[in-house]
Parts: C-alpha cells; sequence; structure tokens
C-alpha cells in the first residue's frame, strides 16, 4: 500500500482541557480519524465512542455534534496538503520548475485522496460553500494562495496556459479518478495537464 505522503497533524483544542479530558479527546479524534479515513463521513456516533473506549456521552462533551466531529478530523487530515502546498511553492521560489512542482502536488494529493476519506471529503469542499469549518476555511485560504501563485509562476515561465485559473485547478482535483489503480490515475492526471500546458 502507498505511504500516506500527508502524516495527519491534531488539532489543537481552543482552551486547556483537565490531563484525563484531554486524553479523551486526543483518543476520540485518533480513532475519528482511522474511522472516516477507511468509511467516509457516514461512520456513526456510536461506532466512533466504541472504537475509542469512551462512553458516547463523553464524545459529546467534546464534540456537541457529529458535523463539529467530522469537521474537525477533516481540518486535521488536510492541514498537511495546505503544508505541502506552500512547501511546493517555496521550492518554485528557489528555483525549481514551477509546472513540476504543480505536477508534484496534484501527484501526491490525488495519492492520498485515494486512499484517505477524509482528505477526500476536504478535497471535495475546497472552494464550495461546504468549507465552513473555521480552520477548514483558513486551510482553504492557504492552498488558494499558494496554489495561485505557483499557478502564477508556471504562466510567466510559459509552461502552463495564460487561461488556467485556480479554479480549474479545483476542477482537476474535485475529479480525481480515486477507484483507479495507481498507474491509471498517473494515466489520468498527466492526460489532464496536457491539456493545461502553454502551446
Amino acid at each position: 500500500m502507498t505511504q500516506n505522503p500527508y502524516p495527519e497533524q491534531p488539532m489543537s483544542p481552543q482552551r486547556p482541557l483537565r490531563a484525563d479530558a484531554a486524553r479523551n479527546r486526543a483518543r476520540i479524534m485518533a480513532t475519528a480519524h482511522e474511522q472516516i479515513t477507511e468509511h467516509g463521513a457516514g461512520v456513526s456516533m456510536e461506532r466512533i465512542a466504541a472504537a475509542s473506549g469512551v462512553a458516547v456521552g463523553t464524545l459529546y462533551k467534546h464534540f456537541p455534534n457529529k458535523t463539529d466531529l467530522v469537521n474537525a478530523v477533516i481540518a486535521a487530515s488536510f492541514a498537511p496538503v495546505a503544508d505541502d502546498a506552500e512547501d511546493s511553492l517555496r521550492r518554485a521560489g528557489q528555483g525549481a520548475p514551477a509546472m513540476e512542482e504543480l505536477t508534484g502536488f496534484l501527484t501526491r494529493l490525488m495519492d492520498t485522496v485515494a486512499h484517505n476519506q477524509a482528505v477526500k471529503a476536504a478535497a471535495h469542499a475546497l472552494n464550495t460553500d461546504h468549507a465552513v469549518h473555521p480552520a477548514m476555511r483558513d486551510l482553504e485560504a492557504r492552498v488558494t494562495s499558494a496554489l495561485g501563485q505557483l499557478l502564477r509562476a508556471a504562466q510567466a515561465q510559459g509552461e502552463l496556459r495564460t487561461d488556467c485559473t485556480v479554479d480549474d485547478l479545483y476542477l482537476v482535483l474535485s475529479t480525481f479518478p480515486t477507484d483507479q489503480a495507481p498507474a491509471a490515475r498517473v494515466r489520468w492526471l498527466a492526460l489532464v495537464l496536457t491539456g493545461l500546458i502553454a502551446r
């Protein structure tokens, strides 16, 4: 199985918790991440509580409803993607070909989306009204900014069509063929990017 290039980062609570409450929250988040990664956002709160080894009431103390928990897990799962977008931009600023960095970012994200339902949900929420969680909004802003600058750099280098926009990139990632084999996914992305390359 392909190694996930985006190790998840735990989300910090907004205010300090007692040690036992902090442990419970961390256990819930870790278990919810595992369940949502494997089964998607439809997994039940009861299943998450049971797998976490906490009572359902304890789960609801930390997360008043399932939407809060799912959003927290999705945001935590997507944080490394924003880091990767910014790292790609930094490398381009240091002299790496911008189109190469853009292609690498999309390739890594496509592979992760194929194996992680939480990141898949986050990717599909980009540039839509669904990205309403404050942490997710911040992450979307970071990704949009980094991709926009990377895109403009690739255009300035004559490698990318001048009419290509960040919305076009979001359209590409929203249609990733995640149910296909790795070789087919790579081939799909190569064909799609051919349509974005400057002539």
